[in-house]
């Protein structure tokens, strides 16, 4: 029996919203997960508007490099670990791919006890069981919905972090300070300055949403019988570049924005109140109760929910689409889970690792640090790979990379590779 090509693909056609925005907008909107969220709560409550330069000096090497984790996915066809496996040794494979999956399930982990501590803090009741409640939802829904539709749900879920934009106009911010700390930032060479600006680098660059964009590309040429990997179809190149550029750098723009105001939120309440300690993004929303009131802090705790719902898919998807690509299985949030069983089972079995780790007597903030350790190790080489990537004509064809972008994209390696250095320095003396 001759099977046709959308037997392996869940139906119907896709709507007309992901036309407006796709893989950029989620993956900046998944970078503000509740790990995030405790890093920048932490930056503010510590320092203040003094780190909110760090998300200005961001903004263009984060998009800079979704941009070209993007063109990956849509000149070649094939993720960045499809191009590893075809282009570069095994062993350098293996080794990224090992690390990724191993950060993203902590990262998994820490996610879903944030989210867990949030809905009680809101609603009461044993934080465990909203836990194992959030992952298997998480599961279900991005095995068994058909992508467009779950593609759809994920853009929706970006609306969460309006919560933020929403908190900071609540409680109240002095724009003139902020605009003079971030033309005059007060730098230091104090250890915990240096760890927090370690942090927030880490947090926007980090290598599970290189891994994301790129296959999310792949994804949405395959489901386009009008597409074609662009080294097939130059004629192509120009709308599609195009395209990703304004969905990358509105949808970075909107995760650096967010990770501002909450920096600022935390800065004008908690800092300004001596609550300087913040460990996590459940315990941000319960520091703010007191002090900025019940809706502040109801809005705060939403957004850890809704960013959560956001970032998990994210965190393993990417695991599975590496893994994956890596092993040569079928791999595709538009397949069907019978044709896809191993990408489908890495998934379902990240989440339910990410989720056991809340039941162990393991510390989920030493386990953010490993994680935070384990990415940036990871960063490094595949940053440096995808530069070196980008510049082959047998693997770009005549899309290699343009100055500017390189330039850009360099300079967040040099930057991701000195910040590693430092936190190695500074854990040490």
């Amino acid at each position: 029996m001759i099977r046709s090509k959308t037997d392996d693909v869940k139906q119907p056609e896709r709507p007309r919203l992901r036309d407006i925005m796709g893989p950029g907008l989620i993956t900046g909107a998944s970078d503000d997960d509740p790990s995030g969220i405790g890093t920048y709560s932490q930056a503010g409550a510590q320092f203040g508007f003094g780190l909110a330069w760090t998300l200005i000096i961001t903004y263009p090497l984060m998009a800079a490099v979704q941009e070209i984790s993007a063109r990956i996915g849509r000149v070649t066809g094939r993720g960045i670990a499809g191009n590893l496996k075809t282009y570069y040794p095994a062993w350098l494979l293996n080794v990224i791919v090992g690390l990724l999956v191993i950060a993203n399930i902590i990262n998994i982990g820490a996610d879903l006890g944030a989210m867990g501590s949030a809905l009680q803090l809101l609603i009461g009741g044993p934080a465990l069981l909203y836990v194992a409640g959030f992952a298997v939802i998480s599961c279900l829904l991005e095995i068994f919905v058909r992508y467009s539709r779950y593609v759809s749900v994920l853009k929706y879920l970006t609306l969460a972090v309006l919560s933020y934009v929403v908190t900071v106009f609540v409680v109240g911010v002095p724009w003139g300070d902020v605009l003079r700390a971030i033309v005059l930032p007060p730098l230091s060479f104090d250890k915990n300055y240096i760890l927090i600006v370690v942090g927030v680098l880490g947090t926007t660059i980090s290598p599970y949403l290189f891994f994301w964009q790129a296959e999310e590309e792949v994804e949405e040429e395959q489901e386009n019988p009008k597409k074609a990997p662009l080294v097939e179809q130059p004629k192509q190149a120009r709308n599609e570049f195009y395209r990703i550029r304004l969905d990358t750098y509105v949808g970075m723009g909107l995760s650096n924005l967010v990770a501002l105001f909450i920096m600022l939120t935390t800065a004008v309440t908690l800092g300004a109140h001596g609550v300087t300690n913040i460990q996590s993004s459940s315990q941000a929303a319960e520091a703010l109760r007191p002090i900025a009131g019940p809706f502040a802090f109801a809005l705060f705790a939403c957004g850890i929910i809704g960013t959560g719902l956001l970032a998990l898919p994210v965190l393993a998807g990417s695991a599975a689409y590496a893994l994956g690509e890596a092993r040569r299985w079928p791999v595709g949030l538009a397949k069907k889970a019978g044709r896809a069983k191993a990408f489908y089972g890495t998934i379902a079995v990240a989440t339910l690792i990410g989720c056991a780790m809340n039941f162990t007597p393991i510390d989920p903030i030493q386990a953010l640090f490993v994680s935070a350790v384990i990415n940036g190790i990871v960063a490094g080489p595949v940053m440096v790979t995808m530069m070196l990537m980008t510049h082959r004509r047998d693997i770009m064809g005549g899309f290699t990379l343009p100055p500017v972008l390189t330039i850009l994209g360099w300079v967040a390696t040099g930057a991701m590779i000195l910040s590693i250095a430092a936190l190695a320095i500074v854990s040490f003396v």
